[in-house]
């Protein structure tokens, strides 16, 4: 039976349920009701499918690897082999697909009457398509035709919602940063081909030893270029916190839950799997960008006001965190400490998987919020909680979860984290060690940051006063977007308490690999779920956690109730409010909260006010209307790079295009230099 779940017959009805899904949806697109059902359905009916055969594949070890079409030329070929490594990222594809197809029942229907509902559903199920066949194809070329399905698919996700130019300007951002990566993703594949002579990743590895090391240092920067800009590391990142939020809720999800990490799937895939041995910078590198990335992306975050940017940017941060154990693991495999690399390997995919997770909870919940007040500015917002009592529960879980606070999912990962980097604090020589007690300083800084961050959020959408008159207006989200919401608010929790069995998962995973079979784990888990690192360094318990929390929830509504409450009566009252009425203009704003942050690491946020002053006609310029001040912040890599650049290269465009003469013998001069040029390259 299991050999038939994960079959190459059961792989090919994985991907035919989202084919049926995306044409399905276009047939029906005359009908929205229709086609929204049929876009849920076989999402739902897939995700489930592909739950069955990761975890089989999981559970029992079991690779597949088949080629659909034998072309004479093996560069053409079709072919996938999917171990351990993919079946883990389409357990988590699949794990978030569920979801967000069930939260899209209820969250699309804003959409009738105003867009196609039939092309957001082909799009949609096509964009799945393409992050699977991602995580599994075994051929470079393969590879560059799914990665090309996911970003295009992806990209006319993003500017769905067309209407709104800010949306547009976003997907095109991301359009030339996708391709832009794709261009050195190509480069990179081109010169293994050159010394190997073939795009087969399984012939790739057994041919790496003709790769001179210095090409491989080349491959190396390249590779992390490409597949980093997809992933969002900094600096990387400018077209990240402005196409997630464009995107449907369910589809920035999907895109910052799971699409991002097809890039940290490559770098697994072709650093630790293909490329093998590695040099000991490699591994440093990775953790000063992931440092980088961890910091900035948080603190960005910290100073936003739109919702859904600021969950991009922690989306960043958290990239950052994964970069963090996997240039531990780097380090530690070039060094030879394969026990320490598996424990950093297995720390990494235990972030991946609960990032997937507890991102797209917020996500959601993001998204219920704006669609019942139809803003993403949260200092509009504010009493929520009255109003959504659910979803504010849910996105308090997520809250608690991303930012790191036991007995979520999210503190076992970054622990685990901080362990390997302390391993390397204890192992490696006075440069290295530096490098790694950085990473370890950043690592518990960026935690601290984003307790605030998601203090802010929370308190500013859910508690106090209403902000505006429009709150008063709103409802609970529907039965569907409660579903999604709540099954990842349980997955947080539970993904948290029974962490031992996951991590036994995540080491089967990685003693998959060539370098890491037959070694003994530095990590271990028993039966009560309490954590181990080493014999006698570091242990934590997760049941013990869970009891205390509880008992911490307990013990504050019993004080609450029958102590301060028995003690004190309670009078309700107008509060003296020196002559004036109480407005929820008194309350402290999200910008007000983050000020004091903002000022310290002013030279990085490079912080600007703008005041937005309002006259009255029949009034003097000194009884102004109203009064605004907006505290607006400068990306630093935006601003000193990626603007100078463009200046630099549209000033060469207009240069070049004189050449644009209009006779057709220039043009052929230009064809036949190309050629020439190409042919001696090649030659």
């Amino acid at each position: 039976m299991i050999d038939i779940i994960t079959s190459q017959m059961s792989f090919v009805s994985l991907l035919s349920f989202f084919a049926i899904g995306a044409i399905g949806s276009l047939i029906l697109r005359k009908n929205d009701q229709l086609s929204n059902l049929c876009i849920s359905f076989f999402a739902i009916i897939g995700s489930i499918w592909g739950l069955i055969f990761s975890i089989s594949s999981l559970l029992t070890g079991h690779s597949l690897s088949f080629v659909v079409n034998k072309s004479a030329y093996k560069f053409l070929s079709l072919s996938f082999n999917i171990d351990l490594l993919s079946s883990f990222f389409i357990f988590v594809i699949s794990l978030i697909v569920l979801f967000c197809s069930i939260y899209g029942i209820g969250y699309v229907k804003h959409y009738y009457e105003k867009y196609s509902i039939g092309a957001l559903g082909f799009f949609y199920n096509i964009f799945i398509i393409g992050m699977l066949l991602v995580v599994s194809s075994s051929n470079a070329i393969f590879f560059l035709i799914a990665w090309e399905i996911m970003s295009i698919a992806s990209y006319l996700l993003v500017v769905y919602d067309r209407n709104d130019e800010k949306n547009v300007k976003a997907g095109f951002l991301y359009l030339i940063m996708t391709h832009v990566g794709t261009v050195f993703i190509i480069i990179s594949f081109l010169l293994m081909y050159k010394f190997t002579g073939t795009f087969d990743f399984v012939t790739l590895k057994s041919n790496v030893n003709s790769i001179p090391l210095y090409i491989k240092d080349i491959v190396f920067v390249l590779a992390v270029i490409g597949f980093g800009t997809k992933a969002g590391i900094v600096p990387f990142h400018i077209w990240l916190p402005s196409a997630h939020p464009a995107a449907p809720s369910h589809v920035s999800a999907l895109m910052s839950g799971v699409m991002i990490k097809t890039g940290i799937y490559m770098m697994i895939r072709i650093f630790l799997d293909i490329l093998q041995p590695i040099p000991i910078w490699w591994g440093l590198a990775l953790l000063i960008l992931g440092a980088f990335s961890a910091l900035l992306g948080i603190l960005y975050a910290l100073t936003e006001y739109d919702i859904k940017r600021l969950l991009a940017y922690s989306s960043i941060e958290n990239i950052g965190i994964i970069l963090l154990g996997l240039g531990s693991t780097f380090v530690f495999t070039s060094l030879g400490a394969k026990s320490f690399a598996l424990l950093s390997l297995i720390a990494t995919l235990f972030h991946i998987l609960n990032h997937a997770i507890f991102k797209s909870l917020l996500f959601l919940g993001a998204g219920s919020v704006i669609n019942q007040t139809h803003t993403r500015n949260i200092e509009k917002l504010g009493g929520i909680i009255k109003y959504m009592p659910q979803t504010a529960f849910f996105f308090l879980i997520g809250s608690m979860a991303i930012s790191a606070l036991p007995p979520f999912n999210g503190f076992f990962s970054e622990w685990l984290i901080f362990q390997s980097l302390f391993q390397g604090i204890a192992l490696l020589g006075f440069h290295a060690k530096c490098i790694f007690i950085a990473s370890a300083g950043a690592l518990a800084f960026t935690g601290g940051l984003a307790l605030a961050c998601f203090v802010k959020a929370f308190g500013t959408i859910f508690l106090a006063r209403p902000r505006s008159l429009e709150i008063i207006h709103v409802k609970e989200s529907s039965i569907s977007l409660k579903i999604g919401m709540f099954a990842l608010a349980v997955l947080s929790l539970l993904f948290g308490l029974f962490s031992g069995y996951l991590i036994n998962i995540f080491e089967k995973i990685g003693k998959s690999f060539d370098g890491f079979k037959n070694i003994s784990s530095f990590v271990s888990s028993s039966s009560n779920q309490t954590i181990a690192v080493g014999e006698k360094f570091a242990s934590v318990s997760a049941s013990v956690f869970f009891i205390l929390f509880v008992s911490v929830i307990l013990l504050v509504i019993f004080v609450i109730k029958y102590v301060i409450n028995r003690k004190q009566r309670i009078k309700i009252g107008e509060t003296w409010d020196c002559g004036t009425d109480l407005t929820s203009r008194m309350e402290i704003t999200a910008t007000g909260f983050a000020r004091s942050l903002v000022i310290i690491f002013k030279g990085i946020l490079k912080p600007s006010i703008q005041h937005e002053i309002e006259y009255d006609d029949s009034e003097s310029r000194y009884l102004p209307k109203s009064r605004t001040v907006v505290l607006k912040m400068h990306d630093l890599y935006q601003y000193y790079f990626y603007q100078p650049l463009q200046k630099i290269l549209t000033g060469l465009s207009m240069r070049i295009k004189n050449i644009q003469s209009g006779n057709v013998n220039a043009y052929i001069l230009y064809i036949f230099i190309a050629l020439a040029v190409t042919l001696y390259s090649v030659l």
